[in-house]
């Protein structure tokens, strides 16, 4: 294709040239331009569509186990309300109370840090915690 859009003429190939090229690229089958282009233009899309087939079921991989995770860490019904971008109210109970907190900006703090720093961060704030806890007439559970 580069060769037919030079600018002096004697560059640019024949049709027979052309026709030739096609011919090896087709290895000796006699078809037409048209035909050629149209079979290249199938074989991508039937690539595109299997890339795209193998890329959502890997995605779809992903999601499964984000969801199975996410059911084991927390509650059913406030892992469903996360899921649906749902704010997740306290409830309160008369001889128990469940506490769910979030440390902003914890995944940038954990993107500019080591793991090792990461593990001190979280062990050091639940150490402070639990001594909070521990003035006042709770219990945690893990």
């Amino acid at each position: 294709m580069k060769q037919c859009w030079a600018e002096a003429s004697e560059q640019r190939p024949t049709f027979d040239e052309i026709f030739n090229q096609f011919k090896t690229f087709n290895k000796g089958k006699k078809t037409n331009i048209i035909d050629s282009m149209l079979r290249m233009l199938e074989q991508y899309s039937s690539n595109l569509e299997d890339l795209i087939r193998e890329r959502t079921e890997e995605l779809e991989i992903e999601k499964q186990k984000t969801e199975k995770l996410l059911t084991q860490m927390l509650p059913l019904s406030v892992a469903e309300s996360l899921k649906k971008g749902c704010t997740v109210e306290p409830e309160g109970f008369d001889l128990v109370t469940l506490y769910f907190s979030d440390i902003v900006g914890f995944t940038t703090i954990s993107a500019m840090s080591e793991p090792i720093e990461v593990v001190d961060l979280l062990n050091d704030l639940y150490t402070l915690f639990d001594a909070i806890i521990g003035s006042h007439d709770v219990y945690k559970v893990g």
